[in-house]
């Protein structure tokens, strides 16, 4: 009993009872407990009788979309409660991404899907929530007016404080313990997201929008494209200190 309050809680929101029931199947054997629910209104009463540590979440319900489910479970939320969704979807355009993402949903994985890549990528997110490969010793990383504190996980651009969510924290943290290098796509998708977004390249642009969006509405500008490659944590060119 005390062995099964420790595990990992799953709400698995899809009206396709074959994929609730092979979800909940994979995610049983890997160690997971799984309730399902095939509706919206279903999955955000479920959440409020008990959290989850992470709700998989289909786009296409009958009642409520996946995007409005999102938004009220979000609107819901207080800072430091935020339950990690991942998006089941049969659609694969960068706007539903975009419009995702902007409701601090946490990864998407297509349909049709690997349902052993399905188990990795919520291992993956569970570990970005739980602060990942980041160590808690209570040190801080600085470059310019930009402070990230890795135990608290605060982040303040000129002593303004930024709200991020884990994978946005966890890819500036990526970005400024390799302040001036230039990261390419592969290095950033495997160092964040714990696996090789294989032609998700669009996911990683977005989420560099919008950690823009955050860190870089103070300026100067501090998260720079290098066409071709990838990204760079750094000043403008002209602003860097010698040496």
């Amino acid at each position: 009993m005390q062995k099964d309050r420790a595990k990992p809680f799953v709400l698995a929101v899809d009206d396709e009872e074959h994929i609730t029931e092979l979800v909940a199947m994979a995610l049983g054997y890997n160690g997971f407990e799984v309730q399902r629910a095939a509706t919206g209104r279903e999955a955000l009463a479920a959440v409020r009788e008990r959290r989850p540590d992470l709700i998989l979440l289909d786009v296409m319900l009958p009642d409520l979309d996946g995007f409005e489910v999102a938004r009220r479970l979000r609107s819901d939320e207080r800072a430091g409660t935020r339950v990690p969704v991942i998006f089941l979807t049969a659609r694969d355009a960068t706007a539903d991404k975009v419009e995702g993402l902007r409701l601090g949903v946490d990864d998407y994985v297509t349909k049709p899907f690997s349902i052993e890549e399905l188990v990795e990528r919520v291992k993956a997110v569970l570990r970005r929530a739980a602060g990942g490969a980041i160590g808690g010793g209570g040190s801080r990383l600085s470059y310019h007016d930009l402070e990230l504190d890795e135990d608290t996980r605060d982040v303040w651009r000129n002593g303004r404080l930024i709200e991020l969510t884990p994978t946005e924290f966890k890819l500036l943290h990526y970005l400024m313990s390799n302040v001036r290098r230039v990261l390419t796509r592969d290095q950033i998708l495997e160092a964040v997201w714990d696996y090789t977004f294989a032609g998700n390249a669009s996911v990683l642009e977005t989420y560099i929008s919008y950690l823009r969006h955050k860190v870089d509405a103070t300026e100067p500008p501090l998260i720079h494209t290098v066409r071709g490659v990838g990204y760079s944590l750094r000043l403008p060119a002209g602003m860097e200190a010698p040496g």
